[in-house]
């Protein structure tokens, strides 16, 4: 047990002290009045402050020249078909889908023709072969089991990934569908520039 000196003790206390003695000093704030400003702060910092305008983050896009990929005619709903985009190196195998449901930025008449590149954004892990057609989603991926839902965007629904799989940007010209670019970087790669 430590014992304090009882001059110190004393200031502590608030013995002693001239002001404390003659009712003129008094703490500016309380614990409780710390905690609720801290928390009103904090709200102000995760939400926003109301009527300020909002900060905005523009999208990561990389265009690259067109490659046709595939007929939208030729394409069955949950049969996925495996592509490279957006050039012929290292992590760039890609799947092209038709979900039979809107997602985003699905292309074709019912929005639902989507592309993803096929490489976890967490450590790399291979996600060929895991499409889920009940729900839409990619995934588990092997290594530490993140899945990713292609209807929004490829944003990852668990697992240990923090970011979306980078979705391959479409364009439809009549019945052919062109590759045109990335949404997202490409796991391995500093930048989405081609080689």
């Amino acid at each position: 047990m430590t014992v304090l000196d009882p001059k110190i003790a004393a200031a502590i206390n608030g013995e002693n002290d001239e002001a404390a003695q003659a009712g003129t000093r008094k703490c500016l704030i309380n614990r409780r009045q710390v905690l609720l400003s801290g928390g009103i702060a904090t709200s102000l910092v995760m939400v926003g402050i109301p009527g300020a305008p909002e900060a905005q983050t523009p999208a990561v896009i990389s265009t690259y020249p067109r490659k046709l990929i595939a007929k939208l005619s030729a394409l069955k709903t949950d049969e996925p078909f495996d592509f490279e985009y957006p050039d012929e190196g290292e992590y760039a195998e890609s799947i092209l889908v038709k979900l039979g449901q809107v997602s985003g930025g699905g292309i074709g008449p019912d929005k639902d023709v989507v592309a993803f590149n096929y490489t976890c954004t967490h450590q790399g892990g291979p996600l060929q072969g895991t499409y889920q057609a009940a729900d839409k989603a990619l995934g588990p991926c092997p290594l530490h089991l993140t899945t990713f839902d292609l209807t929004r965007h490829g944003i990852f629904i668990s697992g240990q990934a923090y970011q979306s799989l980078p979705q391959v940007l479409l364009e439809l010209d009549g019945d052919d569908i062109y590759a045109v670019g990335m949404f997202g970087l490409i796991y391995g790669r500093f930048d989405n520039l081609q080689a």
